[in-house]
């Protein structure tokens, strides 16, 4: 997809409507972020609010219209981020627009099949590269219903290994049919909707996934798929109520409050700490034997620690990680940002609202920042791509080293 060559930098805009009426408020967000932009869009990323769900293809026909290409990319969610705000449960449209010169933008929409083989994704441009080109990243929003991004991100992990995946799963809808994905002009109510980026743009990732370690790593000694039932020769919760007695009163509380467990996903380093971890939820729990249910996989020799999220240890993550983030790339005016955060986040969180998006305009200033509250979100840890829940992944997008 070709992009301008009268403007050498990168740019980048993005605006936010909470008007009740549709087309109202798809012609606010274009009226004010197309003047932003000063150039030619390449690429534009649309969040729609639920209470829009059915006039989703209207909206991304003015969008279109409005940037003068079908450059889009978007889908609904149950709650919308536009600049420093997250509107939870109310009607609202963000737009972000990017002008990327010297880039290349591949939009497509992806299908999952079933096979006797366990299934294939079609979709994929017969022209698409192979292997695809140095420095790709790829944005997926998709329908959690009918698409599995996990067994995606664990394909793109082996096919391509080193390329981010960055974004999150539509949200709002409570049964198959209710979710909408933009591309185009196009809706769709099933599969997932991609771009594949790469050329003069960087696209660098924070993934906060909000949690801590507390007490010893331990070895897995004994497990079977998703169930531990040694932990350095013994039972999960032996070592559990070992740990617990350590603990603070307030870490405490938080163990009972909801227990989570990190897999160390480089088994070569010397020390663990926050970042290393693939955390997942304890889901279950056998008094008699002593095991315990994760959501993930786990093998025999794998290192896992139990871990805690609060409202203070999220807060934290996240600054830690923008933190980080930013200093490895310095100050650019050219600058933009997506944001996808869990359902389970802003006020259901934190104690005051728009935690997230202003964490990241305060890490970041006042960079152009849109995304959506998600079903799932995708971002890689330690150089793999996972899809997570409870955390907030973000996709910074700047003028790539010359």
């Amino acid at each position: 997809m070709p992009n301008s060559p009268t403007i050498s930098t990168s740019r980048f805009a993005a605006a936010l409507s909470t008007l009740e009426d549709a087309h109202a408020a798809i012609d606010e967000v274009c009226s004010a972020a197309l003047p932003q932009l000063g150039a030619a869009a390449d690429l534009a990323v649309l969040f729609v609010s639920g209470h829009h769900r059915e006039e989703v293809e209207e909206i991304a026909r003015h969008a279109c219209r409005a940037i003068g290409r079908e450059a889009l990319l978007g889908c609904t969610g149950e709650s919308i981020v536009g600049g420093d705000r997250e509107i939870e449960g109310e009607p609202a449209i963000s737009l972000w627009l990017a002008s990327l010169p010297g880039t290349t933008i591949r939009l497509m929409h992806l299908d999952f099949q079933s096979t006797p083989d366990g299934g294939s994704f079609t979709g994929w441009p017969a022209d698409l590269a192979e292997p695809w080109p140095a420095g790709a990243a790829m944005l997926l929003l998709g329908e959690p219903f009918s698409f599995p991004a996990d067994e995606l991100v664990r394909r793109i992990n082996e096919d391509h290994p080193g390329v981010p995946v960055l974004g999150g799963m539509a949200s709002g809808g409570a049964a198959p049919g209710e979710n909408r994905l933009i591309l185009g002009t196009r809706e769709f109510q099933s599969g997932a909707v991609v771009a594949i980026i790469h050329g003069a743009i960087r696209i660098s990732s924070v993934v906060s996934q909000g949690c801590r370690p507390i007490g010893e790593p331990f070895v897995v000694t004994r497990a079977e798929t998703n169930i531990i039932y040694e932990l350095g020769g013994a039972p999960p919760l032996l070592r559990l109520k070992e740990m617990f007695k350590t603990l603070t009163e307030r870490e405490q509380q938080l163990v009972r409050g909801g227990l989570h467990v990190g897999r160390v996903l480089n088994e070569y380093q010397d020390d663990f700490h926050r970042g290393d971890f693939l955390v997942r939820n304890v889901i279950g729990a056998d008094p008699q034997t002593g095991a315990i249910a994760i959501g993930d996989y786990v093998r025999p020799g794998q290192t896992v620690q139990f871990h805690v999220r609060d409202e203070e240890t999220a807060d934290e993550d996240l600054r830690h990680l923008l933190a980080g983030a930013t200093a490895s790339s310095g100050t650019t005016k050219s600058r933009g940002a997506l944001l996808f955060t869990c359902n389970g986040r802003g006020t259901r969180l934190f104690s005051s609202a728009d935690h997230d998006a202003r964490c990241i305009r305060q890490a970041l200033g006042e960079v152009p920042l849109a995304g959506f509250f998600a079903q799932g979100e995708i971002g890689p840890v330690a150089g793999k791509n996972f899809l997570h829940g409870f955390t907030a992944s973000v996709a910074i997008f700047e003028q790539a080293d010359k």
